[in-house]
Parts: structure tokens; C-alpha cells; sequence
């Protein structure tokens, strides 16, 4: 723990000095990147520095235990007692901060949800998680844009695309990725009989230009004209887009905005973030050998939720967390949630460490 705290030191002096070089202060993302990986370590080193000075403490007073002096000796080992107390809840708190961040953390993040299996129950389910996450990033003050839907006409969503926009967003919601399963009553069915439907949901960070490069050549982009269920976001004009990358068959339809220009800037952000999104998966499998992930956040074929509305109750089959808030939790008070979800998480990468 020390060396690695050293270290941390070492490289947060590091990081100070490059931040006054007078290349990397001309030089905006260069300095972007350098900034917050200077921000981020501060926390650890102010931490690290508290913990160098208790061994320095344990260290002196183990130096008088050792010596003559019959009184000091009996105060530096009632001294010692207390400082080993306070090293150990310092370390506890240290290694949590020592792992590793995901570099996306911090980034904004793309929601992908479809309905599942259920027919209509299963498309105004998918409207039920769009509003509940619709909620929890108003409760955090993000902004949310949709980029892309495919309404049923009841009020159900085949498909709903959208972002959301602020700091931490990605690094909140990544653990919602997965097959949300709900249980109850479905509007659609007058017998009354609980039914069992589901949704997908995907969260991916969203990409850069600077991170995902897309050769133009690799692109078969279509125009149509845009249309809805019940003839809503009828356009006279081709300004829907359908954007095909043919290395790797993704395909992304964006027809929301108005024009043609605006549906491709938001389709390739769409396919960016795709992309990062598949490269990251595919590493995520390369790692699985090493340790398998608890608390995934990139099998999106998983089930990791159900929602029991005769008995409000949610549980999260991942952790096996159980409550009775369902009203609440559908009204986007998930922060609980998502806080256990992040302990398990880590607890999980100590035990792999």
C-alpha cells in the first residue's frame, strides 16, 4: 500500500508539472485529458498523504517502544494502539480508491430500450423505463434528447433512442444494461391475469470523434422519408437517415430531426458510440477468463431486474437485492440501487486484486 501511494504521489506532482508546460497548455484536448486525470488523483493523494504520516507515527513510536524510558514507553504504546485503528480504516478506504476508474466514468451516455418479448405490454413497459430514467436524470439535473423512436400508437415504444447529458451520467447508469423483465396486469388485458413481458436496455458512453474513427468508404448512407405510427412525423422530404457501417453491419435510422443534416449528425453519434460500445465488449470477453464480472455491464442478454407490480417489489437478480419501493424506483429513485450495484462492483475487482 505505501509504495502504491507513493506512486500516486509521484505521478500527481507529475501531472502538475506538465500542466504548466507551456505545449501542453496550447494544446486543448492534450491538457483536457491531463486536467482531469490530475483531478481525479487529488482525492488519493490527499488521503495517501494522511496515511504516509500514520506509519511515520506508528514508525516513531515503535523507535520509543523500543527504548528505555519506562513512561514514554507505556504512552507510545497506548498511542500506537490508536494509530494502527485509524492505518487500517485508511486502508479499507485507500483500496477503494485505488481501482482502477473506467475512463468513460464521466462521460455522457446513449440509452438504447426495446421492447422485448410481451407484444404491447412489452412496448409500454419500454415506455415505463424510458420515464424512469427520464426522471432519474432530472433528479440529477442531466439533460435528456431523444434521437430516436418507434412508437406503437397506445403509448408503447418498440424502440426509443436518447441521450443524456452530464457529468458522471455513463459511469451512473452503465450498470442498467441488461434484460429488464416486468410482472403484472398488463392495460391490454381484460382477464386480469399477471402476464410476464420484457425490455432491453443498453447504456453506452458516449463516443468522440477523437476515439472512434470512421473512414466515410465504410459507410452506405439512405435517404427515406420519415414516418410514424399513426401518421405522426410524416415528412414530404427525404430527411430520414439510415446509416449502414459495412465492416461491421451495424446500422443506425435516425428520423427525428427535421432535416437531413441533423438526422446524420445524430445517427453517427448513434454509430460511434456503437462502435466504442462493441470494443469494449469485445474486451470485456477477453477478461472474463481472469474474473467474472458480477455486475455486468456489458452482456446486455442478461436478466438483471424484475418488476413485480402485485407485490411492489424489485428485485436485482445480480446482487440479490430485494425491495418493496416499486412505486418509487418507477418514478426514477434508483440512486439506492445503483449505489449497491457500485459496492458489489467493487468489491468484486478487491477480491480479484
Amino acid at each position: 500500500m505505501k509504495e502504491k501511494i507513493k506512486t500516486v504521489i509521484a505521478r500527481h506532482e507529475e501531472l502538475g508539472n506538465i500542466l504548466v508546460d507551456p505545449d501542453v497548455m496550447n494544446d486543448h484536448n492534450k491538457l483536457k485529458v491531463t486536467a482531469q486525470e490530475h483531478s481525479q488523483l487529488a482525492p488519493v493523494v490527499l488521503k495517501g498523504q494522511q496515511y504516509l504520516v500514520i506509519l511515520q507515527h506508528i514508525a516513531d513510536d515503535q523507535e520509543i517502544i523500543d527504548g528505555d524510558d519506562a513512561e514514554l514507553k507505556e504512552m507510545a504504546q497506548e498511542e500506537i494502539l490508536e494509530l494502527k485503528d485509524k492505518k487500517i480504516d485508511l486502508e479499507e478506504e485507500l483500496k477503494i480508491m485505488l481501482i482502477p476508474k473506467d475512463p468513460n466514468d464521466n462521460k455522457n451516455t446513449i440509452v438504447e430500450i426495446r421492447a422485448g418479448t410481451g407484444g404491447d405490454e412489452a412496448a409500454l413497459f419500454a415506455a415505463d423505463l424510458f420515464r424512469l430514467y427520464t426522471r432519474f436524470a432530472e433528479r440529477n439535473n442531466w439533460k435528456r434528447e431523444i434521437m430516436q423512436m418507434n412508437d406503437t400508437g397506445i403509448g408503447g415504444y418498440k424502440e426509443i433512442i436518447f441521450s443524456v447529458i452530464g457529468k458522471g451520467a455513463y459511469g451512473f447508469m452503465k450498470y442498467e444494461s441488461g434484460v429488464h423483465r416486468v410482472q403484472r396486469v398488463p392495460k391490454t388485458e381484460a382477464g386480469g391475469r399477471v402476464h410476464t413481458s420484457a425490455a432491453t436496455v443498453a447504456i453506452l458512453p458516449e463516443a468522440e470523434e477523437a476515439e472512434i474513427e470512421i473512414n466515410e468508404g465504410d459507410l452506405k448512407i439512405d435517404t427515406f422519408r420519415a414516418s410514424g405510427a399513426g401518421g405522426q412525423h410524416v415528412n414530404k422530404t427525404e430527411s430520414a437517415i439510415r446509416i449502414t457501417h459495412l465492416p461491421t453491419g451495424l446500422v443506425v435510422s435516425c428520423q427525428d430531426e427535421k432535416s437531413q443534416h441533423q438526422n446524420r449528425l445524430l445517427g453517427m453519434k448513434v454509430l460511434r458510440s456503437r462502435l466504442l460500445a462493441q470494443e469494449q465488449d469485445r474486451l470485456a470477453h477477453e477478461r472474463a477468463s481472469a474474473r467474472k464480472s458480477m455486475v455486468s455491464t456489458g452482456d446486455r442478454s442478461a436478466k438483471i431486474r424484475t418488476y413485480n407490480f402485485p407485490q411492489g417489489r424489485i428485485t436485482d437478480h445480480r446482487i440479490n437485492y430485494t425491495a418493496y419501493n416499486l412505486e418509487s424506483v418507477m418514478d426514477g429513485d434508483i440512486a439506492e440501487l445503483i449505489e449497491q450495484l457500485k459496492l458489489a462492483d467493487q468489491q468484486e475487482q478487491l477480491v480479484g486484486d
